[in-house]
C-alpha cells in the first residue's frame, strides 16, 4: 500500500513537471516573439524545436523556478536565486548546444559584464525579476490549477503529449547534428541521414532556428 501512494506521488509530480516544463517552453516562444517585437521592430518567429511554439531554455527555467520557489519565500530572495539560476541555465545551455551542435542561439560578448558571451549580468537580471513573477504570480497559479492533473482524461493526455514531445526533441536534435555534418561535408551513412536530408534541409531549418550562429564563423 505504501508502495503504490508513494509509485502515485512520483507520477503525480513528473506530470506536474512535465506541464510546467511546456508552459515555461511556451511562455518563452512568445516572449522571444515580443522581445524581437519590441527591439527590431520586426515580427520573428523564434523556435527551440521543429514543431510546435516551444522554447526549450524557458522550459527548463521554469522547472528550475519551481523547485527553487517552493523553498523561498521573500522576493528579494527569488531575485538572487533566480539570477544565479538563470545565467548558469543560460551558460549551459548555450555550451552544449555549440559543443553538439556547434552552433549557439544567443551571443551576449558585445554586453557589460559578460562571461564568455553565454550570459551577462544584464540577462541575470531579467531572470531574477522572472523568478519574483513567478514566485507572486505564476506559483499561486499553479497550485490552483493542479487539481487538474488528477483528471483521467487530463493523464491520458498528457501520455499522448509527452511522446510527441519526445519525438520533437529527438528528430530536432537528429537533424541538427545532420546539419553540422552537412557543413562538415559529412556524406550519410545511412537512411535515417538521408531521410533527414531530405526532410530537413539547411534552408528548412534555417526559417526554424533563424537566430542561430554557427561558432565557425565567429
Amino acid at each position: 500500500m505504501k508502495r503504490e501512494v508513494k509509485d502515485k506521488k512520483v507520477i503525480n509530480y513528473i506530470i506536474k513537471i512535465f506541464w510546467i516544463f511546456i508552459i515555461g517552453s511556451v511562455f518563452g516562444f512568445f516572449a522571444e516573439m515580443l522581445y524581437a517585437l519590441v527591439y527590431t521592430r520586426a515580427l520573428e518567429i523564434r523556435r527551440g524545436l521543429i514543431y510546435g511554439p516551444f522554447i526549450q531554455v524557458y522550459g527548463m527555467g521554469a522547472v528550475a523556478y519551481y523547485i527553487l520557489i517552493s523553498k523561498v519565500k521573500e522576493p528579494k530572495e527569488a531575485f538572487g536565486y533566480g539570477m544565479i539560476m538563470g545565467g548558469a541555465l543560460e551558460y549551459l545551455c548555450s555550451f552544449f548546444q555549440e559543443i553538439f551542435f556547434g552552433t549557439i542561439s544567443w551571443e551576449y560578448s558585445k554586453l557589460f559584464m559578460n562571461l564568455n558571451g553565454r550570459t551577462s549580468l544584464l540577462y541575470c537580471v531579467y531572470w531574477g525579476i522572472i523568478a519574483v513573477i513567478f514566485l507572486k504570480i505564476v506559483y499561486p497559479w499553479l497550485e490552483k490549477i493542479e487539481p487538474l492533473i488528477y483528471i483521467k482524461s487530463v493523464r491520458i493526455f498528457t501520455v499522448v503529449f509527452m511522446l510527441f514531445m519526445t519525438f520533437d526533441v529527438s528528430i530536432s536534435c537528429l537533424a541538427a547534428n545532420r546539419e553540422e555534418e552537412r557543413h562538415k561535408n559529412i556524406q550519410p551513412k545511412n537512411s535515417m541521414d538521408i531521410f533527414l536530408d531530405n526532410t530537413y534541409p539547411d534552408e528548412f531549418l534555417d526559417k526554424i532556428y533563424n537566430n542561430k550562429i554557427e561558432t565557425k564563423n565567429l
